[in-house]
């Protein structure tokens, strides 16, 4: 199994309030990419490195960037031997190509032909997830059928459905649909689904498929990963891994809460993830 890191994003909106603290506490992390910000005693992207080697969830890990922060993920990955770095050729966020084009761009540029675990570079997850678990169930899932892929859910707030995907599942957790932000009161679920997808191999080339169908759409309909799952769904099985919870750094508030996390609670850093 590969490992594809999505980590090309900007981060406007955590740089944004990085400029805006009059504070000064936060002014070292001013031009950092946010997989590269430090998260208790690393970088928040050391976290997946040290997890997916430590656990032999994969073999190799490709982490797809920006133009602008190229460099400094090239810096940061000469510490390891089993990551390599792929930039999108972006510079401007107004420019992005958007997070199922950089999977796609990677797929191709590698020469995946492996199951994918697929990343999001600004998500952690809560010290009860384990990647050795989750690979195992999707193990499972495959030796009944190949084209079994796996995505993770956790239990979210009623007021928090319109921040999320969320899916909906049958008695066997069976994906049957993710609603793109919904209503509390137009699902049931309560079911988020954070950005850690295990695609099967055979999933692979319809990625060419939905990028050709939405070729001439907004980059807001094939920016998130999501989408593809979304679409993905009605075409071939996707089951679910129940997860405690995630955090999610995308501004200030939430980048603090993460760090003071892994700062002051964390009680096994050898063994997280793993």
């Amino acid at each position: 199994m590969k490992a594809v890191i999505l980590a090309a994003g900007y981060g406007t909106r955590l740089h944004r309030d990085v400029a805006a603290d009059s504070s000064g506490r936060f002014a070292h992390l001013a031009g950092c990419a946010k997989p590269l910000l430090p998260v208790g005693p690393c970088a928040l992207i050391s976290h997946w490195v040290q997890a997916l080697t430590a656990s032999r969830s994969v073999d190799r890990i490709y982490v797809v960037t920006n133009a602008l922060y190229f460099a400094a993920f090239q810096d940061w990955a000469s510490h390891f031997t089993n990551v390599q770095i792929l930039s999108d050729q972006t510079r401007s966020n107004d420019g992005r190509l958007g997070a199922v084009a950089c999977l796609q761009l990677a797929v191709k540029h590698f020469k995946i032909e492996d199951h994918v675990v697929v990343i999001g570079g600004d998500t952690l997850f809560k010290e009860d997830f384990s990647l050795g678990k989750v690979k195992e169930r999707f193990s499972d899932l495959q030796a009944k059928c190949e084209d079994n892929c796996l995505v993770l859910s956790y239990q979210c707030k009623e007021e928090e459905t319109q921040k999320y995907g969320i899916l909906e599942v049958d008695g066997n957790l069976r994906v049957l649909c993710m609603k793109e932000k919904p209503l509390p009161s137009e699902t049931q679920s309560r079911r988020a689904c954070p950005c850690f997808y295990m695609f099967s191999k055979k999933s692979l080339p319809l990625l060419d498929a939905f990028m050709e169908e939405k070729k001439e759409t907004p980059i807001d309909e094939k920016d998130a990963p999501g989408n593809f799952v979304s679409w993905l769904i009605p075409r071939k099985p996707v089951y679910v891994h129940q997860i405690s919870g995630r955090f999610d750094v995308g501004n200030l508030p939430s980048y603090i809460e993460c760090d003071r996390y892994f700062r002051e609670k964390l009680r096994d850093v050898e063994s997280y993830m793993v």
